[in-house]
């Protein structure tokens, strides 16, 4: 009998996974990430909820303390990147750091189980013919979570599953009902647990960071209002501005240096290229020269025909120009790129690499 750890939340998509992984013969371990105190799917009550979980399926469930790996590697992470005016995005930075590779590694090492799985949407396949496992778009569209799953690497592919990439949301609830799980019908989660835990993300920065007042002004300098810290803005943000003007301002720019927020119009606020940095190849192999794609400049915008072109070497760095300049580009997110090379409506479901997007210089 093949043994499998499974990632549980508490929710019902990993109590899913969990129940058809045992349903299909494997050996399961149920494993949940302490993250953080409080609410939220991740911590006190998503612990309970997987303990139950297991006691259903008659499986063994083990808790791994991971608050300080989550303090330094989201908590940390999120608190600076905000305080230098970038928008950090947490959750592909969490599945690496923080879950896939440490639960892999506590898997195999206090184990002995040399595979895991969740029940994130989405799929991997192997290509015999480059030897890479690809990571793929799940089946339901509207629940596909690719995009954040990027950045994981060839050695931890190699050992997920993800049983859920086939179905769609609603087959799991009816799949969760089959079974008699008692989180069938548990509210899914809306926001990110940070949030859940300290009711907004305004809430959760104003913790760690003081305010600090400066002005809000247009892109020629002229002073329109104020602001109480630019770790409350992001570039594309229209509302909460606090600027009452003739036409919609939307936030163009921040400029830590004059710890000034600058707005402009909705058109400034489209561009045309971005770089990125710290990326992972994914599905290919590192390229030698430009590749077409389709870029997800962000999480839920449409994927848009692209070049990108590396940057160094080991093209870790790349620019990205977009054949149509693309709203709210924005620092600290991430790209994704899929297969497709941008002639027609066609695009693949591949994700062949993705990064970090920069500060535009």
């Amino acid at each position: 009998m093949t043994k499998i750890v499974v990632g549980l939340s508490g929710g019902v998509d990993s109590s899913t996974a969990a129940a058809i992984l045992h349903h299909q013969g494997y050996e399961v371990v149920g494993v949940t990430l302490w993250l953080m105190k409080g609410k939220g799917q991740c911590c006190s009550e998503g612990m309970v909820d997987a303990a139950r979980l297991c006691e259903e399926l008659e499986i063994p469930h083990h808790i791994v303390d991971s608050r300080d790996l989550f303090q330094e590697n989201i908590v940390d992470y999120l608190v600076e990147g905000y305080g230098a005016g970038i928008t950090p995005l947490p959750c592909s930075q969490c599945n690496r750091a923080v879950k896939f590779g440490p639960m892999l590694r506590y898997a195999k090492e206090e184990l002995g189980i040399d595979a895991i799985a969740t029940g994130h949407y989405a799929r991997i396949s192997h290509n015999p013919e480059t030897g890479r496992y690809e990571l793929r778009r799940a089946a339901d569209l509207s629940k596909d979570q690719s995009y954040f799953l990027y950045d994981l690497p060839q050695d931890v592919l190699a050992h997920v599953h993800f049983p859920l990439g086939d179905q769609t949301k609603t087959e799991t609830r009816r799949v969760a009902a089959e079974f008699n799980l008692h989180t069938a019908e548990k509210p899914e989660s809306q926001d990110l647990c940070l949030i859940e835990a300290h009711g907004s993300m305004r809430d959760f920065l104003d913790k760690y960071l003081a305010p600090k007042p400066g002005d809000i002004v247009d892109q020629s300098g002229r002073v329109l209002g104020q602001h109480d810290g630019i770790h409350h803005y992001t570039i594309g943000q229209r509302r909460g501005i606090g600027v009452a003007a003739a036409e919609p301002l939307y936030v163009v720019g921040i400029d830590v240096g004059r710890n000034q927020v600058i707005v402009g119009d909705r058109a400034s606020v489209h561009q045309p290229e971005c770089t990125v940095q710290r990326v992972n190849w994914v599905s290919i192999a590192t390229p030698s020269g430009p590749i077409r794609a389709f870029v997800q400049p962000r999480y839920r915008a449409t994927p848009v025909p692209a070049t990108l072109v590396p940057l160094n070497d080991d093209a870790t760095r790349l620019k990205i120009t977009f054949d149509e300049p693309q709203f709210g580009i924005t620092p600290g997110q991430a790209a994704v790129w899929y297969d497709g090379d941008g002639q027609d409506a066609t695009r693949g479901d591949r994700v062949l690499g993705g990064g970090i997007i920069e500060v535009h210089p």
